[in-house]
């Protein structure tokens, strides 16, 4: 384990209901990133994403892979949250989805940086099942000055 849930949530302004990373399992700063998401039927938006047939929906998804790429940016260039950083999510190309994302998956996140320059970081990104591609993308973010 790289980073549990309590180092996540100093690297990520996000809480429940939208944190969507459980733990961080390697890291190379400026490089790569892998991590999970336990996905429960608990999930607030199950309960409409849909009701008889639930699935995460896709946008939740990216978010989550937005997400890793934010933590792999703050960790590369040793800001955090705490400092008045954020990471904002600016843009998304190419982003397909290859099969739904359910209760009792866990998604395994991986973000790969591509180039980042001045603040702003594109990633190559993908999200998957057991090995199986469930979403790739490619995920571009911004840091910014907030405080």
């Amino acid at each position: 384990m790289v980073m549990d849930i309590n180092e996540i949530r100093e690297y990520l302004p996000h809480r429940y209901p939208f944190l969507l990373v459980d733990r961080v399992t390697q890291l190379t700063e400026g490089e790569t990133i892998v991590a999970y998401k336990n996905v429960s039927i608990n999930e607030p938006f199950f309960n409409g994403h849909f009701p008889h047939h639930p699935i995460m929906p896709g946008v939740l998804v990216l978010e989550a892979l937005a997400q890793v790429c934010g933590i792999l940016g703050f960790k590369t260039v040793n800001k955090l949250p705490a400092d008045g950083y954020v990471y904002y999510l600016v843009g998304s190309d190419n982003v397909r989805f290859k099969r739904p994302v359910m209760p009792g998956d866990q998604l395994t996140l991986e973000a790969n940086v591509i180039r980042g320059k001045r603040g702003i970081w594109k990633f190559a990104c993908r999200a998957s099942i057991d090995g199986e591609l469930a979403c790739e993308a490619e995920i571009i973010c911004a840091e910014r000055k907030v405080a």
